[in-house]
């Protein structure tokens, strides 16, 4: 399975700190953001990753990051000229995947869930994450029966059907970029992700679970502040 992680993107909610470098280039205590997807994608046994970058600090990803030998792994760079949907940014990332799976995962997004096993359990169609949110209507919203099968995914709702997130990582087969070209722009002008899935729900081969432990969307200075504190913690009991 390959990864690619999503670093594209203004990182508007975090001017003027970026206005000199990318988001998730940002220091979270005592490491680059986006180290903490990478981290994640590696614990879950992947060594191949992709990071989709903006074309505007792709030189810091290089220094910052390499070759991907420092980490065991190999590093490929791909530039999203115009942010144009989390599905669009994906769709990038074809040519690197070719006829494998993926794993993607945002670049702001900070977990401390082991996707390993999902990972290696995984064979066809697209799995996606949630987790229990205080706000579901800032999120992607997932409704699921009782045995956790995934009924409906609505973006931003009013009235959330669930509490349960469509958190920022997502698993895909060797066909997500047929279905992507499947997408029609949405009143926002882009592919959105949770069309995508939807479209993988309407065949019959979306799966969902539930993660534990702590997940932070790092893209504002109260999530920012918060992710650091964990880190801290983190280092603390270390």
């Amino acid at each position: 399975m390959k990864g690619i992680i999503l670093a594209g993107g203004s990182g508007t909610r975090l001017s003027p700190l970026t206005k000199v470098t990318s988001k998730q280039l940002l220091p979270v205590f005592d490491q680059p953001m986006v180290f903490f997807p990478l981290q994640t994608l590696i614990k879950a046994g992947i060594r191949e990753v992709l990071f989709i970058v903006a074309p505007d600090h792709a030189g810091d990803y290089l220094n910052a990051l390499g070759s991907g030998t420092h980490f065991g792994c190999r590093f490929t760079y791909e530039i999203q000229d115009k942010p144009a949907g989390l599905a669009q940014a994906l769709s990038l990332a074809e040519t690197f995947v070719g006829q494998d799976s993926c794993m993607m995962i945002l670049g702001d997004n900070i977990y401390d869930h082991d996707f390993s096993e999902a990972v290696q359990q995984f064979t066809s169609g697209a799995h996606i994450f949630v987790k229990e949110v205080d706000d579901a209507r800032r999120f992607g919203v997932v409704e699921m029966d009782e045995n956790k099968h995934v009924l409906g995914i609505e973006e931003k709702p009013e009235q959330p059907k669930s509490n349960l997130a469509q958190t920022g990582v997502y698993i895909y087969d060797e066909h997500v970029f047929d279905i992507i070209r499947q997408l029609q722009p949405s009143a926002r002008g882009e592919l959105e992700i949770t069309d995508l899935n939807n479209l993988y729900l309407a065949k019959g081969v979306l799966t969902a679970s539930v993660i534990e432990g702590e997940w932070i969307d790092a893209g504002t200075f109260e999530s920012l502040f918060k992710a650091a504190e964990f880190r801290r913690q983190q280092v603390c009991q270390n």
